[in-house]
């Protein structure tokens, strides 16, 4: 029998700065000696692009274990690590491979360029400070277990203008929204249905096989609308060199991943109700995946799909929460206070990300400058 696999969480808040200091040290290291290296890089632009994608590639795989993979690792952490990495990394290098043929080397699915050939996100002769630290200030965020948008942190310091943020912002508000709401129909509506259908812990072996099957379609989705966040470092034409180490350096950072069992952003899934369960977590990703589906389809124009996610884990915890029959209010509270949590924290990163859009970009700078004059 396979040993249940236990996560270390820290649930106890730091009692000061220097207790902070102790628990966190590697990783303030780590940070330390990457600010450096992001502010020596800068001279040289070849070396800058891949130090920018290296920190990209591992901090967008760790912040997008919430949606894409976080709902797969919570319900199958009785199986080895390695089984789930060797899966979930194969389809990714199918995915990649697809778009990098078909489309000229271009590994994004035409996520970063135009029909006409030009781009809303030019890959940058110079790359400035703010751009390579981008990755650093992702990797900050999710260490605090905030499930912020990987598409606007990354993607905001490399738009050419305002447009390219605002096109982005306005889809990935259209698809929370759309999210929430037909998650909370189907999770309210059918409720009791569900409820009677998983109220036993055991489940047929089926639901195994379709869970595998939904995720990896939800995983092969989640790579053609956010794997521009990682390659947008990169060439929008990569030659067979840069794919490999594109390709390679995400592979192996999924393993980490899965070694890690999703580390701590993974927390901001574990705390929902019975995601663990495989049926319920099938359900939330088979209805993940269609939005994905559709918005990919709809438009190129980039989106953040944790938004999208958070739409659809916020409409379920409110449907469950006001469809109980639980006397008072406690777990109606628990559920908007998590709900207004998590949203709070995706405005938080899409706050950082003009921020640092506007640091590095003079264009987009003097943009919203006009923008404020106007208001008054």
């Amino acid at each position: 029998m396979a040993k249940k696999f236990k996560r270390y969480d820290r649930d106890r808040p730091y009692l000061n700065i220097l207790d902070f200091l102790s628990e966190e040290k590697t990783f303030l290291i780590i940070i330390v000696v990457g600010i450096i290296v992001a502010a020596t890089s800068t001279t040289n632009a070849n070396f800058a692009m891949w130090v920018g994608f290296f920190f990209a590639a591992y901090a967008a795989v760790a912040n997008d274990s919430i949606q894409s993979l976080g709902t797969f690792i919570e319900s199958n952490k009785a199986n080895k690590w390695w089984i789930l990495w060797l899966f979930i990394g194969g389809i990714f290098l199918v995915t990649v491979t697809f778009s990098f043929i078909y489309f000229d080397g271009d590994v994004t699915y035409q996520r970063l360029t135009n029909p006409d050939g030009t781009s809303d996100y030019p890959h940058p002769e110079k790359f400035t400070f703010f751009q390579v630290i981008a990755p650093l200030v992702l990797l900050i965020l999710t260490r605090l277990k905030m499930p912020v948008s990987t598409t606007f942190l990354l993607l905001s310091v490399f738009s050419a203008d305002t447009s390219g943020i605002t096109s982005v912002i306005f889809k990935s508000w259209s698809g929370y929204i759309l999210a929430f709401i037909i998650s909370f129909l189907v999770w309210y509506l059918s409720y009791n249905t569900i409820r009677k259908y998983f109220k036993s812990r055991k489940h047929s072996q089926y639901w195994m096989a379709v869970q595998w099957i939904v995720s990896g379609t939800l995983w092969a989705t989640w790579v053609m609308q956010d794997g521009a966040n990682i390659a947008v470092f990169l060439p929008r034409s990569q030659t067979v060199g840069q794919f490999s180490i594109f390709a390679l350096t995400i592979f192996f950072g999924l393993g980490l991943l899965f070694y890690l069992r999703g580390d701590k952003i993974q927390g901001v899934v574990s705390e929902k109700t019975r995601v663990s369960d495989i049926r319920a977590a099938t359900l939330i990703d088979l209805s993940y995946v269609i939005l994905l589906v559709y918005k990919l389809f709809i438009s190129t124009v980039p989106m953040s799909t944790t938004w999208v996610f958070l739409g659809i884990i916020g409409g379920r915890e409110i449907a469950i929460s006001l469809s109980r029959k639980k006397k008072g209010n406690k777990h109606k509270k628990k559920a908007a206070f998590m709900i207004g949590k998590d949203f709070g924290y995706a405005m938080i990163g899409l706050f950082v990300s003009i921020i640092l859009a506007a640091s590095g970009n003079s264009a987009i700078r003097d943009e919203i400058y006009s923008s404020i004059q106007n208001l008054f």
